[in-house]
């Protein structure tokens, strides 16, 4: 099956996940993704298994004396948009002008450059109403797609894993490294192709808790505390300059992600994230003393909850061997390999923390997490050889 088939098999399935939620994986709906992909795997590899958490591990056994390679992809998608119903548009030799979805919304190439990067390449888009489901449905569809050709190839042992809930920062929370023995593996859970990342955000989620008083507000003179108007003096007393509107590169940034509430109680919910450690710990400590200041200037009103999520896999990376043979192999496929700084995360840089090498591959789809999200096939095809070269591993 081609890539781009199994690419719109896999939209199709609603996978998004919930951070509120306390099940594994978060929502049931990854379950149908997951049991379809399962029995996927049978025909393709000598042993799978899915777990009781929804990830599915499968087996490709050595046929060659090589190191043993992971691969990895995530089911879910990101909980910021839908990704159900998705009606993917097929778009053939993409001329490089703005392109006009369904809904009448634009993807502008000066405005989102990367277009340019694409130009005669087949595209699929949305109809602008959901996400495409790219992060990470590409990396399956690519990973599978290579295993079928890697099959009739001398390779050595490949294990194989599509994981639930990666967009919640819980990847790798149940993830079993007994059932995955390799000696590194590669996340595909990127966007370009010429892309070996190995290093990522410092990320932790920090709950704000604000309480009001309450009253009628023809009574309120002295009385009334509004939660939601103390929010809005939090979120001032951020940085502004610091958020994802206003960074890029290496520069870290506080991300609302979400905000609710009403004159009794709100809450709010920030990610925050540093590629350098001393940086994020700065960050951290700048949240907990703008709770401290209000909590000084109001009352006993705020309260936070911060926890790390996962941290970057540039301070575990101790063995480059992976980045070197992923850089080969694109060389191989007439690509000049660059190294670029992750603004986020993936399941590998928590495997990474926990011992096993895991740096970053490209899909070939961007502008995640939104209705512009868009897909190359032509890219995609290219990242299935770029995993065959990998495997094959010539002149590592």
């Amino acid at each position: 099956m081609s890539v781009a088939n199994r690419f719109l098999r896999y939209i199709s399935y609603d996978t998004q996940s919930n951070e509120e939620s306390t099940t594994i994986p978060s929502t049931a709906k990854q379950w149908e993704l997951s049991n379809q992909l399962y029995k996927e795997c049978l025909s393709l590899f000598d042993h799978v298994e899915q777990g009781n958490d929804g990830i599915v591990y499968a087996t490709l056994n050595a046929t060659k004396a090589d190191d043993s390679i992971g691969l990895l992809a995530h089911m879910d998608t990101a909980t910021e948009i839908s990704g159900a119903r998705v009606e993917p548009q097929m778009i053939r030799d993409y001329d490089g002008q703005s392109i006009t979805l369904k809904n009448g919304l634009v993807i502008d190439p000066d405005i989102y450059p990367v277009l340019k990067t694409c130009i005669h390449d087949d595209l699929i888009v949305t109809d602008g109403n959901t996400l495409l489901g790219g992060d990470d449905k590409a990396g399956i569809a690519i990973i599978l797609t290579a295993i079928e050709q890697i099959r009739s190839l001398p390779h050595g042992k490949i294990c194989v894993a599509f994981t639930v809930d990666e967009e919640i920062g819980r990847g790798t929370d149940t993830f079993d490294l007994q059932k995955f023995p390799v000696d590194y593996a590669y996340t595909i859970d990127g966007d370009r192709i010429d892309n070996v990342e190995y290093e990522n955000f410092n990320a932790a989620q920090a709950t704000i808790t604000i309480k009001g008083t309450a009253i009628h507000p023809g009574e309120g003179k002295d009385k009334l505390v509004n939660a939601s108007l103390l929010a809005m003096d939090f979120a001032h007393c951020i940085p502004h300059n610091q958020t994802p509107a206003h960074t890029q590169g290496r520069e870290g940034f506080f991300h609302l992600l979400k905000l609710e509430g009403d004159v009794a109680k709100a809450k709010m919910v920030y990610i925050i994230r540093d590629h350098d450690a001393t940086k994020f710990a700065r960050k951290k400590a700048l949240m907990n003393n703008v709770v401290d200041a209000l909590n000084d200037k109001y009352g006993q009103r705020f309260s936070i909850e911060m926890h790390d999520q996962y941290h970057n896999m540039a301070e575990f990376m101790t063995d480059k061997t992976p980045v070197y043979r992923a850089k080969k192999a694109m060389a191989r496929c007439g690509l000049e390999a660059v190294s670029i700084p992750i603004r986020g995360g993936t399941d590998g840089a928590m495997l990474s923390e926990k011992g096993l090498a895991c740096p970053n591959l490209g899909t070939g789809t961007f502008l995640h997490h939104g209705p512009r999200e868009f897909a190359s096939l032509s890219k995609m095809a290219q990242m299935v050889e770029i995993l065959v070269q990998i495997i094959k591993g010539e002149g590592i």
